[in-house]
């Protein structure tokens, strides 16, 4: 063991790794709401196996002077819980690495080399009671280093622990403080230092994962219906939904399938409500006729779709961009739509209530492009109050002569619900005319064609503006989409380099004009995406006929901030 004591007062990287039902996602929970309520930067994500027992996972705790949105590959503190953790974590492991744990996990397992620190955490948590405070223990022993208040921690495992009862928050409550006890015991031989500074911002405390934030920007946003079958990790939106659906009055289905979900929230719009569907892209896959059912019959739907790893099943429980061009082009024939892809916390409360007034003013599919990192993802730094928008409802009350497709300047016919208004509101999924009903007329069928599609011109008039960050004269624009926002803005602050900006695409489809015109002035253009092939680089090629550079990603891991810096810095020579 070394004694070398390692000192950080600018920000720590703590990693927790241990096998499924191990209990880590409770340290995790512990750890950042408490370190929330203390006022420390807090940014969490995890990675883990699809299985519910053994295997590896684990989670990353950044804690920061600074707010910070992007996983790096750099382990501070490496607390190993089982004896596979230190081979699953070996590559991220080096020579500044302090490992804390049992003697059984940690010794002999590394180079002399290597700050390695031995806590009896499994006998500490057999003289509480039980092994299975453990976790807690763990997470009191980390909170020990950050001079926390003892009632920021009760209060937040009162909290954790609503459901088990009084004995059980009273044994972790125990557990937290032997594992502070422990680190004082172990003091005199403490191998690091953690001295971080607060932020002090009044209006930065809302903390929660990218999830979260779908789920109550879609509450913002008015929705009251929501139909989907589980498929991880689109599922966490829908059981959020779930959770405010008594106090908030939105209806839930979990339907048979996925093709049942879409339809029935087809049939929720149709009715007048504000309906959603959360899925991922193996759900989505049969979704895409009733995508082509929306387009035709000029219903407003909004779609969820959190994005893993494909082909097929893949894999299930990572995180990958690699469904772009599968919501692009779901669905046959033509017809508009619009794809946003929150980047942040606040992208995804604000871009998820935005696709409703989007898909209810100019009556078509909108999808939100997520993935398993951002849902996963937790941090602070919400800097705006969140409160639920008033609602612009888009439809009429209809008269006698209503017509469903009549024929407008625009394309775009004001639409009627049944039951308001005294007009027949008539949809088919077949070509129809400007009443509803079906027609095979040649004529007819090119028109209502044109009237469909004009209304891309509409699109552009309220399009999403993407982030732009930099000098707008420079050589080389960096373009990130979704979930890479945050790892390429900070990569960009550790390469330092004046000749290079960074333009973050909000929505994807249309492609903004404002990126367009960013991307047409730079010499270079390199995008940095999480699939194979760089499918937004190629929608940018063929927007702006000009090529495009990629560096991409799709090991089934986000991009780390080390590594992408170097790949751009290889990039720029």
């Amino acid at each position: 063991m070394s004694n070398t004591k390692k000192v950080f007062s600018k920000e720590v990287s703590l990693v927790l790794c241990g096998k499924a039902g191990q209990g880590i996602q409770t340290i995790e929970a512990i750890l950042t709401q408490v370190l929330n309520i203390e006022r420390y930067n807090v940014y969490a994500t995890k990675e883990y196996m699809s299985r519910v027992r053994g295997g590896s996972n684990s989670v990353e705790i950044r804690v920061s002077e600074v707010f910070r949105y992007a996983f790096t590959e750099r382990i501070d503190v490496l607390f190993p819980m089982d004896g596979d953790s230190l081979d699953h974590m070996a590559d991220r492991v080096s020579s500044d690495t302090v490992v804390i744990g049992d003697r059984d996990h940690v010794h002999g397992k590394f180079d002399t080399s290597i700050p390695v620190f031995s806590v009896p955490f499994a006998e500490a948590s057999r003289e509480i009671g039980d092994e299975v405070y453990i976790n807690t223990l763990i997470a009191g022993f980390i909170l020990s280093f950050f001079n926390v208040q003892m009632s920021s921690v009760e209060k937040v495992l009162r909290k954790v622990f609503a459901r088990k009862g009084g004995d059980i928050i009273s044994n972790n409550i125990k557990a937290i403080e032997k594992g502070m006890q422990l680190a004082v015991e172990y003091e005199h031989d403490h191998p690091l230092d953690i001295c971080i500074q607060r932020y002090t911002e009044n209006d930065r405390n809302v903390f929660m994962s990218g999830t979260d934030a779908v789920a109550l920007g879609a509450v913002s946003g008015g929705c009251n219906y929501i139909a989907s079958y589980p498929m991880s990790p689109g599922t966490g939106v829908f059981t959020a939904l779930a959770g405010f659906s008594k106090n908030l009055g939105i209806v839930v289905e979990q339907t048979e399938d996925e093709i049942s979900a879409i339809t029935m929230g087809l049939g929720a719009w149709y009715a007048g409500a504000r309906a959603m569907v959360s899925t991922s892209g193996g759900g989505f896959a049969l979704m895409t006729e009733s995508v082509s059912l929306a387009g035709m019959i000029e219903s407003p739907m909004v779609i969820h779709i959190g994005q893993r790893p494909g082909p097929a099943t893949g894999l299930p429980t990572r995180t990958e961009q690699g469904d772009l061009n599968f919501v692009l082009h779901a669905g046959h024939g033509e017809f508009p739509r619009v794809i946003l892809a929150p980047g942040t916390i606040e992208d995804g409360y604000e871009l998820t209530r935005l696709a409703f007034d989007i898909a209810d003013k100019h009556q078509i599919p909108v999808c939100i492009l997520t993935d398993q990192y951002f849902l996963d993802t937790l941090c602070g730094g919400y800097s705006k109050e969140m409160k639920i928008q008033k609602i612009q409802h888009y439809f009429i009350e209809t008269s006698k002569e209503y017509q469903r497709y009549r024929f407008t300047e625009d394309g775009l016919t004001p639409r009627g619900i049944p039951g308001f208004g005294d007009g027949l509101v008539c949809v088919d999924s077949d070509e129809h005319d400007e009443t509803g009903h079906i027609t095979e007329s040649f004529d007819m069928r090119k028109r209502m064609m044109q009237k469909r599609m004009s209304r891309f011109s509409l699109l552009y008039e309220d399009e999403v503006e993407p982030f732009f960050s930099g000098d707008k004269d420079v050589s080389t624009l960096i373009v990130s989409w979704g979930s890479t926002y945050g790892v390429v803005q900070e990569a960009l602050e550790i390469m330092h380099d004046s000749t290079v900006s960074h333009v973050h695409a909000r929505q994807v489809f249309p492609v903004p004009e404002t990126l367009k015109h960013y991307a047409l002035d730079a010499n270079r253009v390199i995008v940095v995406e999480n699939n194979w092939s760089g499918q937004f680089a190629d929608l940018i090629e063929k927007e702006i006929k000009k090529p495009v550079q990629r560096i991409v990603q799709y090991d089934g891991l986000p991009f780390g901030v080390g590594n992408l810096a170097k790949r751009l810095r290889e990039a720029l020579i």
